[in-house]
């Protein structure tokens, strides 16, 4: 489940909070009964603090953090995942309407679109001019080695992101 290391975290930061007032609580009652004398409750405190609280609240808050990260990555995971059913299912999209049904910028857009490319989930081409990202088959984008935008002649070297050189389109190829 994502986000369960933030929950295990917080679950261990109180726990170490926990067992450090539970001992506090306990020495003093030794203490204050005259079980043990102050070096020996501030020695117990100390072992307690040294060996569990903080080993506790360490992990708790590792956990906390790495738990964070894989919610953000989640996130987005989904945006990239959105974008793509977008373009796959419309067949054009407007890079402008994208980045604002994802509340992101363009260049948030931009970079999640290269993402998928880069995975090899995605394949079509981007006018950064009119703003508009197409869907294409891989295939269809090998055979023609022409640019859909301008229909220049490309050198496609394979799997990857190709920029015409004569109307700057992106051409993106999956496998």
């Amino acid at each position: 489940m994502v986000g369960s290391g933030r929950t295990v975290g917080i679950i261990l930061i109180a726990l170490s909070i926990i067992v450090f007032l539970a001992t506090a609580g306990l020495m003093g009652a030794q203490l204050a009964g005259g079980d043990t004398t102050i070096g020996g409750a501030a020695l117990g405190l100390v072992l307690m603090t040294v060996f569990v609280s903080l080993p506790l609240a360490a992990a708790g808050v590792w956990f906390y953090v790495k738990g964070r990260r894989e919610a953000s990555e989640f996130a987005e995971v989904e945006k990239e995942k959105k974008i793509l059913n977008m373009v796959v299912t419309q067949g054009q999209v407007s890079v402008a309407e994208t980045a604002l049904e994802l509340d992101a910028s363009r260049d948030e857009v931009q970079e999640w679109i290269y993402d998928l490319v880069g995975k090899g989930l995605f394949s079509g081409y981007i006018n950064w001019d009119e703003g508009m990202l197409y869907s294409k088959q891989a295939s269809q984008m090998r055979a023609g080695k022409k640019c859909p935008n301008c229909g220049g002649e490309l050198e496609l070297a394979g799997k990857g992101v190709v920029t015409c050189p004569y109307c700057g389109t992106d051409i993106f190829l999956a496998t």
